[in-house]
């Protein structure tokens, strides 16, 4: 069972939905802790998938759903009164009858939680709340009388409100029988404490260079020349790196180094014309984009004056700009706090809907303030 289709605020924009990703690479050591668990006979009944956003947790979320539904208990006999062998792979054939009903978002076993419309305004809604889980009950009553093992996907806990909360909360304090509920986290540090102490931990770790091509490549996407520069911006993140090849982010990335560069001496046409060009109409993932690489170059700024070794650059001009503007801890201080007032200023920004240019001159403003003191 599945929400609306046609809304999928669960999947990068221009990147295959996690339940039609067939392979999770780079997360070997998450995959064999679960088998582990499963195959212990003990499976605990909630999990906490964390890690940076885009490692593949709501992927390896939906592999998990399909090898549960799939997979008969290691204390069930086989056909001929002997136990199957413990299973050393999460992998479900393609063709088999559960994954196919897993795509077709019809598996009677399977429940899916994630933001939906707003039946009155029709726009999405910026949190899950309490009826999407309430709804989760009916479910459960249902799905009981036919048997079997039934797996929940909330992807992500973290947009739940406090309503919602509260109602998975209690269902995790009386865990439904044969039922797995698998949370895909983001910022686990804001879920209640007690929703955190009821899950267990499995975390996924950065991709590595290996690991972020096979992933990309599956994904029909080959960076070739720019492998490591997307690399590098992306953090290991697959998701973030798809975001900055669909929204051209190294170019993005590489005009702001150069208005960065041009500092304490503003190049103000060259402010003014990334200014315009994230705030076109229609450019709203364009602007979101140009203010998490703003909070990316200031965590760089701030890491090259902490350790007095700037990482490796991204773009042309960028490690000049590093050096110069960051040479010492205490202008590392300097470039953190501003990081921390920009986002600040930004989030406010958005929340009110101030004119997205003004709010870009503004931060590029407040960059030249800080490189002039």
């Amino acid at each position: 069972m599945s929400e609306d289709p046609e809304h999928h605020p669960d999947q990068v924009a221009g990147a295959p939905h996690p339940l039609e990703t067939e392979r999770l690479f780079g997360q070997e050591a998450a995959e064999a802790a679960f088998l582990k668990a499963f195959n212990s006979g003990r499976l605990h009944h909630g999990w906490l998938l964390t890690g940076p956003r885009g490692v593949g947790k709501a992927t390896l979320a939906w592999r998990i759903a399909r090898f549960l539904l799939a997979t008969p208990e290691a204390t069930e006999d086989g056909l001929f009164g002997d136990a199957p062998p413990a299973p050393d792979r999460l992998d479900i054939p393609a063709d088999h009858p559960v994954a196919r009903r897993v795509r077709a978002g019809s598996d009677p076993g399977l429940y899916h939680i994630t933001r939906t419309p707003n039946p009155q305004t029709r726009r999405m809604r910026d949190v899950i709340v309490a009826e999407n889980v309430r709804d989760l009950n009916r479910f459960l009553q249902l799905s009981a009388t036919e048997g079997g093992r039934r797996v929940v996907i909330i992807d992500s806990a973290d947009e739940m409100n406090t309503q919602a909360a509260n109602a998975l909360l209690k269902m995790l304090e009386e865990p439904p029988a044969r039922t797995t509920l698998l949370l895909v986290s983001h910022r686990p540090a804001g879920l209640l404490p007690t929703i955190r102490s009821r899950c267990r931990d499995l975390r996924l770790q950065p991709l590595d260079a290996v690991g972020m091509s096979q992933a990309l490549a599956q994904a029909g996407i080959d960076l070739d020349h720019e492998a490591g520069p997307i690399g590098r911006l992306s953090g290991g993140s697959v998701g973030e790196a798809m975001r900055l090849v669909n929204l051209d982010g190294l170019t993005l990335y590489g005009e702001l180094v150069a208005l960065v560069n041009s500092l304490p001496a503003l190049d103000r046409p060259r402010a003014i014309a990334l200014a315009q060009s994230a705030a076109a109409r229609g450019a709203e993932d364009r602007l979101d984009l140009l203010f998490s690489l703003t909070d990316l170059l200031l965590t760089r700024l701030a890491r090259t004056g902490a350790t007095g070794e700037p990482p490796p650059a991204v773009v042309t001009g960028e490690l000049e700009m590093l050096e110069r503007l960051s040479p010492s801890p205490r202008a590392a201080r300097a470039w953190a706090d501003l990081a921390q007032e920009i986002g600040a200023r930004t989030r406010h920004g958005r929340a009110v809907n101030l004119d997205p240019a003004a709010l870009v001159l503004d931060t590029v403003f407040r960059l030249q303030s800080c490189a002039t003191a």
